[in-house]
């Protein structure tokens, strides 16, 4: 028995009729207009809520506001104090350099002093050492010691002690050496001659004291009575 010859176009056919009759892969995919229409429904409503994610009470979101409220305020007080702390290091530091810097222009200041002592601060050294001592001014630098001051240990040095009957408190008598002082610290103390009162321009005075000191009048003791 003889095959009978197929053409081209009932092959084709017939491969194509296979084709649709094959069932789907387990677990395929959806057909393309299903998936489609299911990826805009989700573009349309937004995400999906997680199963199993936290959920926070209004209560539970106020307190934790509160925290986080507090935390940030307590970051920027600490943020403030810091801040401070700098500002107060860095005058400190800038203090510290312009008392350094004024101390090692005093020399040049006592000269200037011994000058005009001596009548010879004239002409444009006259200029120069008045815009010194004002500049050094400007900067804070003050300049003390003067006679008839009266003595205080803290901003004088004492070279000589001398009495004296026109004074009543130790005195400044002679300055020597000027003395300096930027702001409440003191650069330099000044030297200076003191005088102290003398006891004996003052015989009254210590007389009295003399009297103060004695022993008291002894009590009169009384008188025995020989009836008795």
């Amino acid at each position: 028995m003889t095959d009978t010859p197929h053409t081209v176009e009932e092959e084709r056919s017939a491969a194509a009729g296979s084709d649709d009759l094959s069932p789907p892969a387990a677990g395929g995919a959806a057909p393309a207009g299903d998936a489609g229409d299911g990826g805009a429904a989700a573009a349309d409503g937004g995400a999906a809520p997680v199963a199993g994610a936290p959920y926070e009470t209004p209560e539970e979101m106020a307190a934790r506001i509160r925290d986080l409220t507090a935390d940030l305020q307590r970051l920027q007080a600490e943020y403030v104090n810091y801040k401070r702390r700098v500002d107060r290091d860095r005058d400190l530091v800038l203090q510290n350099a312009k008392f350094s810097i004024l101390a090692t222009l005093l020399p040049v200041l006592d000269d200037v002093d011994r000058a005009r002592e001596h009548g010879e601060l004239s002409g444009g050294f006259k200029a120069i050492a008045e815009s010194l001592e004002r500049l050094v001014a400007g900067e804070g630098l003050a300049k003390f010691g003067a006679s008839g001051d009266p003595f205080d240990p803290r901003l004088h040095e004492a070279l000589m002690h001398a009495l004296s009957p026109h004074v009543a408190t130790t005195t400044c008598d002679k300055v020597v050496q000027a003395g300096y002082q930027f702001g409440d610290r003191v650069v330099r103390p000044a030297l200076v001659t003191v005088v102290d009162p003398d006891p004996a321009a003052h015989p009254g005075d210590a007389g009295h004291r003399q009297d103060e000191q004695a022993d008291p009048t002894p009590e009169s003791t009384p008188e025995r009575d020989e009836n008795s």
